[in-house]
């Protein structure tokens, strides 16, 4: 689907959809438990479908109604004879990361395959202890493939690669018999995707000691236990909403929750210190999702005013190489941006010209950046492939007319 958006201030009250980034995790949480749940504002989006579907796969299994999915866990399940079952993670980093060993906990390990550029994403920290210990992994033909006994120990991983690596290992090591310790080699990036999992996990009677962010001791032995919990509005999506407050709508964000242990919050701070008309430096190594509306609330900061987005490197292995769509997509409305290898230097105006048509480049958060930013240009912008956005905020389109943008939708022509 392409769609068209003639310029204009969007108005009017919005809530941003459930948190992704929770429901991944109390989804898991509540597969691994041995009783049933209920998990309530669930958004069913692209990723959250892989999720549910690689879970089913597992053991685990759900229903729903309305916004609110049933869940019984698979504890106690037994592994199928035969050849290790298949489970499709779509284009879902987060399903992929946080699942391979946990399937090598409950099944003794999986097929695992996926879309786009998900299987092209580094999993070089699994991979080395997997070396390590004894593991049997192989990727050929857009499947990778482990099976073995995941036994308890030390596992050293860095951290500035992916926070996702351990997510996954905060949630097997606690099913393994005896207690262990993840250490992180290098300091950890994407904290608060950390603070979220040892939330969910302590709400789920999960115990991991956490030493300052360098070392994580996890009893073995320990079990999920079912509970009912509603899944918190996203702060990752209300940033775009923030981008748009920046850009000048008027727009009265609703339903967060002001003491979040989502690492997104930060958009806040970031949002009052680019109000400011001194250069600016900001580090998005904690907050990676952050950078396409940084990146466009500082490209429409104001003429002459210069905003770094710096320690951004991970960026470059998202569902597209985030340094170079955004940089692509913000100069072809009418931006200065300079792409570095692993930082932006965006050089402020104070409105765009547009009048051109965007790729969305499957990448749910460069679309949204895009349609924000238009409502800033002097003339209509066109995105193709403006679906993307199904990944993780399927009613994007539909709330951003709601708050009086103006749109066209046309299907896109079939080669």
């Amino acid at each position: 689907m392409n769609v068209t958006i003639t310029p204009r201030l969007l108005q009017g009250t919005i809530t941003p959809p459930p948190s992704k980034s929770q429901a991944h995790r109390v989804l898991i949480a509540s597969a691994l438990s041995g009783g049933s749940g209920l998990l309530k504002n669930v958004a069913l989006s692209q990723d959250i479908e892989a999720t549910i579907r690689c879970l089913e796969v597992l053991g685990a299994s759900f229903s729903w109604e309305g916004d609110t999915l049933a869940v019984t866990g698979l504890t106690g399940k037994t592994a199928p004879q035969g050849e290790l079952p298949l489970l499709d993670c779509g284009e879902s980093g987060s399903t992929l990361r946080f699942l391979i060993p946990i399937a090598l906990a409950v099944l003794g390990g999986g097929r695992f395959t996926g879309h786009g550029r998900l299987m092209e994403r580094p999993q070089g920290p699994y991979f080395e202890l997997f070396r390590e210990k004894g593991i049997s992994f192989e990727q050929q033909d857009g499947v990778l493939t482990v099976s073995g006994r995941l036994e308890a120990g030390t596992f050293s991983l860095p951290g500035n690669v992916s926070s996702q690596f351990i997510t996954g290992l905060l949630y097997t090591l606690p099913l393994l018999s005896g207690d262990s310790e993840i250490l992180l080699t290098t300091p950890l990036e994407s904290r608060g995707y950390v603070d979220m999992t040892l939330d969910v996990l302590e709400q789920f009677g999960v115990r991991v000691e956490n030493r300052d962010y360098a070392r994580f001791r996890v009893p073995g032995n320990q079990s999920f236990q079912a509970r009912d919990l509603t899944v918190e509005a996203d702060w990752s999506n209300a940033a775009f909403w923030y981008e748009a407050v920046s850009l000048g709508c008027q727009l009265d964000i609703q339903g967060l929750n002001a003491y979040s242990v989502q690492g997104d919050m930060r958009i806040v701070p970031c949002f009052l210190k680019l109000q400011g008309r001194d250069p600016l430096d900001l580090d998005v190594s904690q907050c990676p999702d952050l950078v396409p509306p940084l990146a466009a609330m500082a490209a429409l900061r104001g003429e002459g005013l210069t905003t770094r987005l710096v320690n951004a490197a991970r960026l470059r292995m998202k569902e597209s190489d985030r340094l170079s769509t955004v940089t692509e997509v913000l100069n072809a409305l009418g931006a200065e941006v300079e792409e570095h290898d692993d930082h932006l230097v965006i050089h402020g105006k104070d409105t765009l010209p547009g009048g051109v048509t965007v790729s969305g480049h499957n990448d749910h958060r460069i679309a949204m950046m895009a349609a924000i930013a238009a409502t800033n240009c002097d003339a209509p912008v066109t995105i193709t492939g403006a679906e993307c956005v199904k990944k993780s905020y399927p009613n994007f389109w539909a709330d951003y007319e709601a708050l009086g943008a103006v749109i066209a939708r046309t299907e896109e022509a079939q080669p």
